[in-house]
């Protein structure tokens, strides 16, 4: 009898260890945390960082990438904005994606500091870079069944672009902070943004700007407190992130695909506008919106109402880098979206 009960007390001993819930798994239940590391790195291991051949009409690239994380069900590109800014103000994801086990991936488009940068002017088309999107994706093997594209800024316009064209490809879109029409972006820092500067302020703004003289010092003295603290990322202190990539901004092909100007957009993306093709968008989609963004709110309201299968995110402290100024919010409507694609949730609130 002795013998038994301690038989039984050992099988008990057994089960209640195997009942213990574990930090070895991720979010989703199945990736142990060893997995969520493991880039399948034969030889030197390069810490998830990846130089991808891009093929263009005037030769082959490189382009620079950067892995975090292991999860076969939710892989997330992220798109920087400019054109040709860098990845490094979204590295504020890493803050957040890695507890949910989302496996992400930050990415440095052509032209941009981390990647190649060629000086042929024809490759900054938007119709080029959605072509480059598409080679990336193939190289990182992202799938339908697990793919999410991230844009923000410049990088929203690229993924609504790239969901135009390659959304057999999705399993979800997130734009953050563009609108679908330029000209209706230029509407908006007419008509509000530049009446929210100082009258003295924005006359000085307009004799520079008429000048063409950009690259005078006072530009950028004028327009740091009085725009970019109040419309670009409104933190007192800004993120070491957010100062290298603008310090690492490629000008020449920032001007001529957006435009020297700061009030609205010029350059190759002056006419841009797909307003009247977001219903050609059937993917789950989110739309992210700032009370102090340079983009109007209500217009990215409207495009979650105007794709298939939208919702719509309100940063209410948030400027044009709400992922840092509105951070909670932000990252949460956004992480709560993704799990709802992943489980098949109804997407429309």
């Amino acid at each position: 009898m002795r013998n038994i009960i301690c038989a039984l007390l050992i099988l008990l001993s057994i089960a209640a260890c195997d009942s213990k819930p574990t930090n070895n798994l991720s979010a989703d239940g199945t990736t142990p945390i060893s997995k969520y590391f493991n880039y399948g790195n034969s030889g030197v291991a390069t810490a998830g960082i990846q130089m991808i051949p891009i093929k263009t009409p005037v030769g082959e690239f490189k382009v620079w990438t950067k892995r975090f994380g292991n999860n076969p069900r939710v892989k997330v590109l992220l798109l920087h904005g400019g054109p040709a800014m860098t990845h490094e103000y979204l590295e504020a994801f890493e803050s957040f994606f890695p507890q949910q086990g989302f496996e992400f991936y930050e990415y440095d488009q052509l032209g941009s500091y981390y990647s190649d940068q060629p000086t042929d002017s024809s490759l900054w088309t938007t119709e080029r870079f959605v072509e480059e999107v598409e080679q990336v994706r193939q190289a990182l093997h992202l799938t339908k069944d697990n793919f999410y594209l991230l844009g923000n800024s410049w990088g929203g316009i690229l993924a609504m672009e790239y969901a135009l064209k390659y959304q057999a490809n999705l399993k979800g879109l997130i734009i953050c902070n563009m609108m679908a029409s330029c000209p209706d972006y230029q509407t908006y820092a007419e008509s509000v943004l530049a009446k929210q500067l100082p009258t003295e302020v924005m006359s000085e703004l307009k004799v520079i700007e008429s000048k063409n003289d950009f690259s005078n010092p006072r530009y950028m003295e004028l327009l740091l407190p009085n725009f970019y603290k109040q419309h670009l990322c409104r933190l007192e202190e800004w993120p070491d992130p957010v100062n290298r990539a603008l310090k690492h901004v490629n000008s020449a092909v920032y001007t001529i695909m957006q435009g020297p100007s700061e009030f609205g957009i010029g350059g190759r993306l002056a006419n841009w506008d797909i307003k009247d093709r977001l219903k050609e968008i059937s993917v789950p989609t989110l739309t992210v919106g700032a009370k102090h963004d340079t983009m109007d709110p209500e217009h990215m309201k409207w495009m979650s109402s105007q794709v298939q299968n939208g919702r719509f995110l309100y940063c209410p402290n948030g400027s044009h880098f709400s992922m840092w100024d509105d951070q909670r919010v932000f990252m949460d409507g956004v992480i709560r979206f993704i799990h709802d694609t992943d489980a098949n949730r109804a997407i429309k609130k």
